[in-house]
């Protein structure tokens, strides 16, 4: 729509400017130390979706972060839209590998580089900005509603004790979600599945303190090692996880539907070239789309013990550590695969150490129907602005939430992401290119257009 057009070209440069200066708020919700950056960040999207047009914003306190819930209810007659999305961000280590500071957003060659840019703050930021773009220009035709949470990096630990007490607040006809990625500017696509996890940490002792590795070192199991190969131990030579009753419950994808996948374009050699490898890895007899959307998988986050200071320290450790987490597929429980890994490491341990194994958090996978009204009005509304029908693909992360939406809310969700799998989520150097922000906002209101349209 014109008037939709004008209005954002007129206001784009504060759009921006009002993204980096959400960026600048470290709102590392699993560190401590910035609790009260948290705050800010909430405070701020609160002063930001009272600018947008929202008639009721209001911040709810939980047992740990805030959850900052908004809505614009024009007409209780017409379709409400529920946007979910999260202010946190994960934590920027290593610092060392930034080009620039992580909370100090620098545009480079047409790129938002900042940590959260485009997980999560400038893609939630995006509907703030499609908000006041409806809203100014007279030309709201659902009902809208935010959901901005503060947890989604630690596994939303208390957004479910917040949704169950507050159904009525959010009662909607459908939640829509920028959380994720597209293919390329040239081929969108639209995730039509997350994927569950579950996430473990493990704790290897053998002696009761450090040691001299001269003078124990061949009598002594040394826990670094000894950790290593249990972790080895979880995939076969055919990269399978070898984990007992593992698979029992994945839902093998069709014929059909790896059929479909294989339509994707997909270019290995650029692949490769983008990481910095020389090869690929995965589970054999699965393609490395396959690999990343509609299959099991386990790795290892982090790994340390013993001495790694600067210089040489001859030490046998006297304790080894691993956070490792599996991205699920449906129709897998994050319950019983928990069970499972927590049970396999503490069953295999060697002879002469001990194994401590605790769960942190997981989340559900989820599948959304592509052919509901909310998926038709995504695609007509990704058509609209990139002139091609985007593909449908199976996302390889995980947002915790969605299945508890679905159980307690009765919603089915939609996802509309504007980022790109190369944009470093998690990673140093974070990026969101500012086409897609403002295509972001060109797009969303004619979701809701033509949501309405398909309601009517």
């Amino acid at each position: 729509m014109q008037v939709w057009k004008d209005y954002q070209e007129k206001n784009k440069d504060r759009f921006l400017n009002e993204l980096l200066d959400l960026l600048r708020i470290p709102s590392v919700s699993a560190r401590s130390e910035h609790k009260d950056d948290m705050t800010r960040c909430a405070e701020a999207v609160k002063q930001r979706l009272l600018e947008a047009g929202a008639d009721k914003v209001e911040i709810y306190p939980t047992a740990g972060h805030p959850v900052v819930y908004a809505e614009k209810i024009i007409d209780t007659s017409k379709p409400t839209v529920l946007v979910y999305g999260h202010y946190d961000v994960q934590p920027a280590d290593p610092l060392e590998l930034w080009h620039s500071g992580p909370f100090e957003p620098v545009i480079k060659d047409g790129r938002i580089y900042a940590r959260g840019s485009c997980d999560d703050k400038g893609q939630f930021y995006m509907h703030v900005k499609a908000l006041e773009t409806m809203v100014k220009t007279n030309t709201l035709p659902a009902n809208v509603k935010f959901l901005i949470e503060g947890e989604e990096e630690v596994g939303s630990p208390n957004l479910a004790t917040f949704v169950k007490q507050k159904k009525e607040l959010l009662k909607a006809d459908v939640i829509l979600i920028s959380d994720t990625s597209m293919l390329s500017t040239e081929t969108p696509s639209i995730d039509i599945g997350v994927r569950g996890l579950s996430y473990i940490e493990v704790e290897v002792t053998g002696p009761n303190r450090d040691l001299h590795s001269g003078v124990y070192g061949g009598a002594v199991a040394n826990p670094v090692t000894m950790l290593a190969k249990m972790i080895a131990g979880c995939h076969d030579g055919n990269n399978h996880i070898t984990i007992p009753g593992f698979y029992d419950d994945v839902v093998e994808a069709t014929a059909e539907e790896r059929k479909k996948m294989a339509q994707a374009p997909f270019d290995e050699k650029e692949f490769k070239k983008d990481l910095g490898i020389n090869s690929l890895w995965g589970e054999k007899g699965y393609t490395t789309n396959e690999r990343t959307g509609i299959r099991p998988t386990l790795e290892v986050n982090g790994i340390w013990g013993g001495y790694t200071g600067e210089g040489a320290k001859t030490v046998l450790p006297s304790k080894a550590f691993a956070k490792i987490s599996c991205r699920l597929v449906p129709n897998q429980s994050s319950v019983k695969i928990t069970e499972k890994i927590l049970n396999y490491f503490k069953s295999i341990a060697p002879e002469g150490i001990t194994v401590k194994a605790e769960e942190h958090h997981g989340g559900e996978p989820y599948m959304t129907p592509i052919d509901s009204d909310a998926y038709k009005a995504a695609a007509k509304a990704i058509e609209a602005t990139f002139g091609k029908e985007p593909i449908p693909v199976r996302g390889g992360g995980s947002i915790p939430i969605c299945a508890l939406f679905e159980k307690e809310l009765g919603l089915k969700i939609v996802f509309m992401g504007f980022g790109l799998d190369s944009d470093n989520l998690h990673s140093p150097n974070e990026k969101f290119d500012v086409f897609n922000f403002y295509k972001g906002i060109e797009t969303i209101p004619y979701f809701h257009q033509f949501f309405t349209e398909m309601k009517a």
